[in-house]
């Protein structure tokens, strides 16, 4: 299987709800995705989404790196020496890590094709389901209880609740949000960088003593702040999370060695695919520490790789692929099937996408 051609193709989905975090707010998905051909007639998958406010990738920069850098740099190569296409991926351009994680996507598709398995078992086969959370955007502390009410009772468990936006405030929505739903029901807050290193452990010591039982709390600090975070993980009991923090492979050997966070979220979007993730994974394994399975606001198609991830490596404990639920249509068929906070994976070969509806 000869990589003889490629088609970059955007992807426009409006949202069921506005999704607002500290760092921007959301109507509509905007993503391109990648069809990757073989000489065979075969066709790989991938997506990049843009989100400049986190990885710093615009729509025009995406498709420049992928049609100018990455897919010269691989035409021609076989699929099965997917070693080298990773090196030559990762070594044409540097950061563009969403525009990586496409084409990254679509050769694992294919590798998996190639092989006749679907990819989850190539990576690892170790589960065929996972149970993610599901996020509350940022409000007024009573229209985010309300929105948390909501998807207690479409059977989600586990509440990750966007903070952030003024310490005392976010006080009282995870306070107004914890009375409105079981005690059982866990939450997780992401700052998405929102505090300062001492705003934050003032905050999250004040959560503690309030006894509001958060499961962890991530990004609580600007992204190169990694003293910061390691401050706020040494002086609070409430497990600390590195998201924006953690892109690469040597970010997360720097972050782990100096213990500057106790779980690490990886993204595919963050790191420029598949083939870096299970290189941070490992790392991480080797640390004692867990890691979380995130994504950027993608469609089904990134979803499906990251779950595939997901499902391959036990490393990965914490789960967070609700994206393409907050979508208002799927326009994606095959991949990964959601039944309320589930999420089971494709048993075709491949990643199981069958095409898109553009």
């Amino acid at each position: 299987m000869k990589i003889v051609g490629i088609d970059l193709k955007p992807l426009e989905v409006s949202l069921e709800k506005p999704f607002k975090t500290a760092l921007r707010e959301v109507t509509n998905l905007k993503t391109y995705i990648v069809e990757l051909y073989t000489d065979d007639g075969s066709v790989g998958y991938g997506e990049a989404a843009s989100t400049p406010v986190i990885t710093g990738d615009l729509e025009g920069n995406i498709k420049d790196a992928i049609l100018n850098y990455i897919f010269p740099a691989i035409k021609g190569m076989e699929i099965e020496e997917i070693e080298n296409i990773m090196n030559k991926i990762n070594k044409c351009i540097i950061k563009n890590t969403s525009a990586k994680a496409a084409v990254d996507m679509a050769v694992y598709d294919l590798f998996a094709k190639m092989c006749n398995k679907p990819l989850y078992v190539l990576l690892g086969g170790a589960r065929e389901e996972i149970e993610t959370d599901i996020t509350v955007s940022v409000k007024d502390p009573y229209d985010m209880a309300r929105d948390a009410k909501e998807y207690v009772d479409r059977g989600f468990n586990t509440l990750k609740i966007k903070v952030g936006i003024d310490s005392e405030l976010d006080i009282k929505r995870v306070k107004t949000i914890r009375d409105a739903i079981p005690k059982e029901v866990k939450i997780r807050l992401d700052a998405n960088q929102g505090w300062n290193a001492k705003e934050a452990v003032r905050t999250i010591k004040r959560m503690e003593d309030m006894g509001l039982d958060i499961e962890l709390i991530e990004q609580p600090v600007p992204y190169y702040d990694i003293e910061g975070l390691k401050y706020v993980t040494d002086n609070t009991y409430i497990p600390i999370m590195a998201d924006e923090s953690l892109f690469s492979i040597q970010d997360a050997v720097k972050l782990l060695s100096i213990r500057a966070c106790d779980i690490i979220n990886i993204k595919l979007m963050k790191c420029g695919g598949l083939y870096n993730a299970q290189k941070i994974i490992s790392i991480a394994e080797a640390f004692g520490v867990e890691c979380m399975i995130g994504s950027m606001m993608e469609s089904g198609v990134g979803i499906s790789f990251a779950a595939s991830l997901a499902c391959g490596r036990l490393g990965i404990k914490k789960f967070d692929l609700d994206a393409a639920l907050l979508l208002k249509e799927n326009k994606v068929d095959g991949g990964i099937i959601y039944e309320k906070n589930k999420i089971k994976i494709s048993k075709d070969i491949g990643v199981g996408i069958k095409g898109i509806r553009y």
